[in-house]
């Protein structure tokens, strides 16, 4: 090993060494070396979905296969395209590779338990958090944990239908199977801590009710930052019971008078709020519980951005303190909400969760918690080149690592490359993640519409059975 390689690796911080080391070994399946086989074995273990010690389609391989089909076949396909991957790893070691049959991986994928692919993720999520750099935390002290719900759907089944119903608004067999999910991610390193999956309509399928299953998540100091929807007298109180701050914008329904309260400053109040009547999904119990009045802070501020109407915005936190978080410092944090609405996009659209292909809502849980592994997994690689290069994570584009990463695996297992070189490539990839910069665009204004006028197929107004149906009939 050079000097400089060695100068390089000695920087490197002791929590994300072994990140650096292996992430970007070049195995032909994805994160076989930070994603331990030992890690796999030793949760699936615990929840019951160890299989295949000895044969071709062990529990490690097939998650590794998952993953391999999330991160890059965006999901057309893609079981035969997992089954090659094997195949070629196999090959690779002088191994008896799998038949071209793919019906042994998929019965295989489908002994994964989703709890098990969802603790595998937590996991690697809390190791990446408790390992993060001080200066990545908000006010170096404190781990900022960002809030927010989106949907997506799903082959329209019998069974996705019944877990999941469509929209009532659309007609029977036109319509999708969608699901709502609220998650929580961290603001200092991107990566989702936990995430709940519900139908998107019904009694107590919201995303306040989903965040009430998902407490346990948060940690006592930790802030939880959340749009309006949050806002409210039971969520604040929870929370803060459990130690936990909130920062989220007032609801619209509530009265944004800044002339009640004691004045903390120019425009800036500590109110009292007073406990409401019980909601129905609360136990008599637990509502007497609840502090009969909670002290918060309101605090208004207005955002300027030329070309733009002047917007005003109210603040709640039960950060009280104005002295150790002022006016200001809670107006940035509440800003950095929106780095929640650009992780999902990236989710959505980069490992394309916005439109699931599994076919049961038992596979459907395990794919959204397999898209959240990899998610996480990237997210460790950006965190690793970020400490190694002195920048924050939220600094570097999580596309960019993605494409960087393919394409290291694709180069690396096509060939055996010695030690040496391959610590010096691993080293110069994260140099390049590194310097994948997320563009600074203040002020950006980009209208959500399309110029290209092409679409193929006209959209579906009736149930697929009643256009074979006209189509059989017309040709008769």
């Amino acid at each position: 090993m050079s000097k400089e390689i060695a100068g390089t690796a000695a920087r490197i911080s002791s929590g994300f060494r072994r990140v650096v080391d292996v992430f970007l070994a070049g195995e032909g399946l994805p994160f076989s070396q930070v994603l331990s086989a030992e890690r796999i074995e030793r949760i699936c273990g615990s929840h019951g979905c160890l299989f295949g010690r000895h044969g071709i389609y062990s529990t490690p391989v097939v998650l590794w296969a998952f993953l391999s089909q999330v991160l890059r076949d965006g999901k057309e396909a893609a079981c035969r395209a997992a089954v090659a991957r094997i195949a070629a790893a196999r090959l690779e070691r002088g191994e008896e590779p799998p038949t071209e049959d793919t019906g042994d991986y998929c019965r295989a994928r489908a002994k994964l338990a989703p709890q098990a692919l969802k603790a595998i993720s937590c996991e690697v999520a809390e190791e990446l958090e408790q390992v993060a750099d001080p200066c990545w935390l908000w006010k170096g002290t404190h781990h900022a944990k960002l809030v927010d719900g989106f949907t997506f759907t799903m082959p329209d089944t019998p069974a996705n239908q019944r877990r999941y119903p469509q929209a009532k608004t659309q007609q029977p067999g036109i319509g999708l199977p969608i699901a709502r999910v609220t998650a929580i991610m961290s603001l200092a390193t991107g990566a989702i801590t936990n995430l709940a999956c519900g139908p998107y309509q019904g009694k107590q399928t919201g995303e306040t009710a989903l965040l009430r299953t998902m407490f346990d998540s948060f940690q006592p100091g930790d802030v939880a930052v959340m749009d309006r929807y949050f806002c409210s007298f039971m969520m604040l109180a929870m929370l803060h019971g459990r130690g936990v701050h909130a920062c989220t914008r007032l609801h619209q329904q509530r009265s944004s008078d800044l002339r009640q309260g004691r004045k903390l400053g120019k425009h800036d109040r500590l109110m009292t709020w007073t406990r409401p009547a019980r909601p129905d999904w609360m136990d008599p119990t637990e509502y007497a519980a609840m502090p009969e009045t909670i002290e918060v802070r309101v605090i208004r501020f207005t955002i300027r951005q030329p070309g733009r109407r002047t917007k005003e915005i109210e603040v709640v936190t039960t950060l009280t303190d104005a002295e150790a978080y002022s006016r200001d410092d809670i107006a940035e944090l509440y800003g950095l909400r929106w780095n929640t609405e650009l992780d999902i996009r990236s989710i959505k659209s980069t490992l394309n969760l916005d439109h699931l292909r599994c076919k049961t809502p038992a596979m459907v849980l395990a794919e959204v918690w397999a898209t959240i592994l990899a998610y996480n997994l990237i997210r460790t690689t950006v965190a690793g080149a970020a400490a190694l290069h002195d920048k924050q994570p939220r600094q570097i584009s999580f596309t960019g690592a993605c494409q960087y990463i393919l394409s290291t695996w694709m180069m690396l297992s096509a060939s055996r490359t010695p030690a040496a070189t391959l610590l010096k490539l691993r080293l110069r990839m994260l140099e390049q993640i590194a310097s994948c910069d997320v563009a600074d665009r203040p002020g950006r204004v980009e209208p959500r519409v399309i110029k290209r006028r092409k679409h193929r197929y006209p959209l579906m107004q009736k149930p697929r059975a009643d256009l074979r149906r006209g189509i059989a009939t017309s040709k008769a």
